[in-house]
């Protein structure tokens, strides 16, 4: 019996073996550091001045993470900009600061936060399962941004 697999059939396998690949290396971080990493708080300061821009950014090909999370039909983490501003107030910020930490950081396992894989190209490790509809705002886990994302909360690659 001959099976045949389509070039797109192929490519999901292949996806889907490196992402397995990819679960096996990080689930063997030894299970202290894990907790080590949970424990720490996340910097508001960090958000405010380097997180939060992101979600304003121009992204080529793209729309901005605040076209769907703060005014569309995505999940609403991020609240409106008042009328006629291009940036948050200070209460506004704090606002996306609480929403962003509660519903896209995963405290017990950074790495596996919504915040670093639904944004994130499957080729690179990010969500299989999920398609998000902002298109892979990173094609990489060497976009800067996506470094400073995963570094705010606690999941950048030792070096």
């Amino acid at each position: 019996m001959m099976v045949r697999i389509s070039w797109k059939g192929m490519a999901a396998v292949v996806v889907a073996v490196a992402a397995v690949a990819g679960m096996a290396r990080l689930g063997a971080a030894p299970a202290g550091q894990e907790a080590a990493k949970a424990a720490q708080p996340l910097d508001y300061e960090v958000f405010r001045t380097r997180i939060q821009p992101v979600f304003l950014k121009d992204r080529p090909g793209h729309a901005r993470c605040y076209s769907c999370h703060g005014t569309g039909n995505g999940p609403q983490y991020l609240v409106p900009l008042s009328p006629g501003s291009t940036t948050w107030t200070e209460e506004q910020t704090r606002q996306n600061f609480e929403k962003v930490s509660t519903m896209v950081v995963n405290h017990g396992d950074p790495a596996n936060s919504k915040l670093l894989l639904r944004p994130l190209s499957p080729l690179a490790g990010g969500d299989l399962v999920w398609e998000h509809s902002g298109g892979h705002q990173f094609a990489s886990k060497a976009d800067p941004d996506w470094q400073a994302f995963a570094a705010w909360v606690g999941a950048a690659p030792a070096h």
